[in-house]
């Protein structure tokens, strides 16, 4: 989810990510929720960044979060 508020994804899975939001409440809301999380966040803490270190594990964690995620789309289906 990350990724698609970034604009860090391909534009091949910003799609499959908005059709599935136009089509399912829960992760609409859920998006709804971490965009303004990320506004938030952004207002309050907009000239600092955060160390490298800290960039490369959130990324990883995220990473293993969406492959999860996929994982459990796919076997749902």
């Amino acid at each position: 989810m990350y990724f698609y508020l970034d604009l860090e994804s391909t534009d091949e899975r910003r799609d499959l990510i908005r059709h599935h939001l136009d089509e399912c409440s829960p992760c609409l809301r859920e998006y709804g929720i971490e965009q303004e999380v990320k506004a938030l966040v952004a207002r309050c803490c907009g000239g600092e960044t955060a160390p490298s270190e800290l960039k490369s594990r959130l990324r990883s964690k995220l990473a293993d979060l969406v492959f999860e995620q996929e994982t459990h789309e796919f076997l749902a289906e």
